[in-house]
């Protein structure tokens, strides 16, 4: 079986994984984490974010917590009422207080995390200075690129749940749809800076070589289905 068709048949292969773990290194920012004006958690179908964001919280690095995300069709059957009210709930289980919550429960996309809670926080009389963004762990460099282009303000760290990649596989327990979704967001890092999304991000050889054998090899759902070029597809 050659590494293109392999995707095709449903079966991921060692090259596959060697591939997504260029990928999934890239994605991660590396960020060193301190105290912060406040973070906001980035709805999704992963509660591994809002378990994070509480385990942040305990530790000390912020006060204010935004949990911002309503709903996708990848999300409803996971959160029916919303990814940031179910964020908001688990989190208190996990002992954070409800005082220092604020859910922002409209955004459908990173840009609109970042907005939406932005406005939330400036409407608590809150203008931060600093911010801990906390995400899927394929998501941090997205993250990061949109952050700094709509709140170019203010200081950024993101950050998620420390996982390998072995361990993320293991926990979503499909292999070729998290293929899909790092392959996702790298397009997504690439695209967007010229659609006006993101800052540009720099996109080592080996990881966009990684990225044109998986899309090749069929890793391509969750791909753009609207041309860059012709639109502006939602982030």
């Amino acid at each position: 079986m050659t590494h293109d068709s392999a995707a095709t048949t449903g079966e991921v292969t060692a090259a596959h994984l060697a591939d997504a773990q260029l990928i999934w290194d890239y994605h991660l920012m590396g960020h060193e984490l301190k105290p912060c004006s406040a973070a906001i958690g980035l709805g999704s179908h992963d509660l591994g974010v809002a378990t994070f964001a509480a385990e942040l919280f305990h530790q000390g690095l912020f006060k204010t917590l935004v949990f911002s995300g309503g709903n996708s069709p990848t999300t409803v059957a996971y959160f029916p009422r919303g990814e940031a009210v179910h964020y908001r709930e688990h989190a208190i289980d996990l002992g954070v207080p409800n005082e220092a919550i604020i859910v922002e429960p409209q955004a459908a996309n990173t840009g609109q995390n970042i907005t939406y809670s932005r406005a939330v926080l400036a409407a608590a009389g809150i203008e931060p200075e600093s911010l801990i963004l906390i995400s899927k762990p394929y998501m941090e460099r997205r993250t990061f690129a949109t952050a700094r282009k709509l709140w170019p303000e203010a200081e950024v760290i993101c950050t998620s749940e420390p996982l390998s990649l072995t361990d993320y596989l293991t926990s979503i327990g499909d292999e070729k749809l998290v293929i899909d979704m790092l392959v996702g967001d790298l397009q997504r890092v690439i695209e967007y800076p010229a659609l006006g999304f993101a800052v540009v991000q720099d996109v080592p050889e080996d990881v966009e070589a990684a990225y044109h054998r998986l899309v090749a090899a069929g890793f391509t759902g969750r791909l753009l289905t609207t041309d860059p070029s012709a639109a502006k597809p939602a982030p």
